[in-house]
């Protein structure tokens, strides 16, 4: 098969009507496959997310249970493609849920499961505060997962703030990193083109970070989906409407990339001093 292809983020805005949230991913996605895209990425928790006065509304489901699965595996499988399912809710033993993110093939199978490592608390100067280990158990394993063009690492939302997973999973073979993200809107001014540009241009690989758009109850996240060269370049930006964009993906420039900056080849060992007197 061909070093190239097309990918596309879907750019939704879940409510905490988890249906009417699914028809709107699973059309987008419909549409985005019909203009050639082979690759699809969802966004964090795109079948349901809320925020009110009682907490974070995610509707989880057991696994075998939740409604997405069937659905995307289907289209999956009918259109020959391949789907990130960004994020779901999955019912954890301890009553707590996963955040886990699924790459299902085009043959409708899932083939790869990443539960989010790294969980959001914050308390925001303009009074919104997020306490994602409240009601989400972390998950303890990276993944990467094999495509016909090059291998796939997977991560959620607020990983992207800690470098060391990605550069993990690009020492480990990955040339595209996925980020679905339901990223608020305060951080995403401030932070989100930055950290993604960060983490492609270190790790040369391709970042393809979906991320919801919109308000949420109280919440409001960023949107702006992007697809990021290995050179750092901003491909496509999804903006702050509700859409999908598409991008051509070029395995190639990955190779190219890690041969001009081979930084993955360079880590060394060293001691840290602290207070040490001359």
């Amino acid at each position: 098969m061909t070093s190239i292809f097309k990918a596309a983020c879907i750019q939704n805005s879940a409510s905490n009507d988890l249906m009417a949230s699914l028809e709107q991913a699973f059309d987008l996605s419909n549409k985005a496959i019909a203009e050639g895209a082979q690759l699809i990425v969802l966004p964090e928790f795109f079948s349901c997310y809320s925020i009110d006065e009682d907490g974070l509304h995610l509707s989880p489901y057991p696994e075998d249970e939740h409604p997405a699965l069937p659905l995307f595996c289907k289209l999956a499988a009918d259109t020959q493609t391949f789907i990130l399912l960004g994020s779901l809710a999955i019912t954890a033993q301890s009553g707590k849920i996963f955040n886990r993110s699924y790459l299902i093939n085009e043959q409708g199978q899932v083939q790869a499961k990443y539960e989010k490592i790294h969980l959001f608390d914050v308390n925001l100067s303009n009074g919104e505060m997020y306490r994602e280990s409240d009601a989400c158990e972390a998950g303890s394993r990276a993944v990467i997962t094999n495509m016909p063009w090059m291998p796939l690492g997977m991560s959620i939302c607020y990983d992207v703030r800690f470098p060391i997973l990605y550069r993990t999973l690009a020492q480990n073979g990955a040339g595209i990193i996925s980020v679905p993200a339901a990223f608020t809107k305060t951080t995403g001014i401030a932070h989100w083109h930055t950290l993604l540009r960060a983490r492609a241009i270190e790790n040369g690989c391709y970042i393809i970070a979906a991320c919801q758009a919109g308000h949420h109850g109280k919440a409001e996240t960023f949107g702006h989906s992007l697809i990021i060269d290995p050179w750092g370049e901003v491909i496509v930006d999804g903006g702050e409407d509700v859409g999908f964009v598409i991008a051509e993906i070029n395995a190639d420039r990955v190779k190219k990339a890690r041969s001009k900056i081979p930084s993955l080849e360079h880590d060394r060992d060293f001691e840290l001093k602290i207070n040490q007197s001359v």
